[in-house]
């Protein structure tokens, strides 16, 4: 294993706070805000601008890389330098794909809403709190966890493994 697919394991979960944050926010103006900013000559809900802007971080994440999305970079830069080594460090695949997840449960939310389905915003933004808040919280990747449940039963291979 090389040493650029090993990462400090508290970035992502320093990522996650964020997220968790902002995903708390999107759900909160899912349910109250109104429909308030005009784009193309319709309404659009805070709450989805919110998501949308989520569902390209977690698309940075997921296609860029864990290490390359802007909150492992301003963890790497501003953050780790402060903090004593890591007793560990994680591969970087499991979070990469959790950021995948990430990814397809907000683009859900992000398309139902254009679709018309009320409350796509605040659901979809429910679920991935929820994930976020437990790797924040409790150091719990559901993504993670998903990541080598697939990876025992074969449908996923670890990156530079041939088929």
């Amino acid at each position: 294993m090389s040493a650029q697919t090993r990462i400090d394991p508290r970035g992502p979960r320093f990522g996650a706070a964020i997220t968790a944050v902002l995903l708390l926010v999107t759900v909160f103006l899912g349910l109250v805000a109104p429909a308030a900013e005009t784009v193309a000559g319709r309404l659009v809900q805070p709450g989805f601008l919110l998501l949308t802007a989520l569902t390209a971080l977690f698309a940075w994440g997921a296609f860029a890389g864990i290490q390359r999305h802007p909150y492992g970079r301003l963890f790497a830069a501003v953050i780790r330098p402060r903090l004593a080594p890591p007793a560990e460090t994680e591969e970087a695949a499991p979070p990469t794909f959790a950021q995948g997840v990430g990814f397809a449960v907000t683009l859900v939310g992000v398309v139902l809403h254009v679709l018309g389905v009320p409350l796509a915003v605040p659901v979809a933004a429910g679920a991935a709190f929820i994930a976020a808040f437990l790797n924040a919280a409790f150091g719990y990747c559901l993504g993670c966890q998903l990541y080598v449940l697939l990876l025992r039963v074969g449908v996923v291979r670890p990156r530079g493994v041939q088929a």
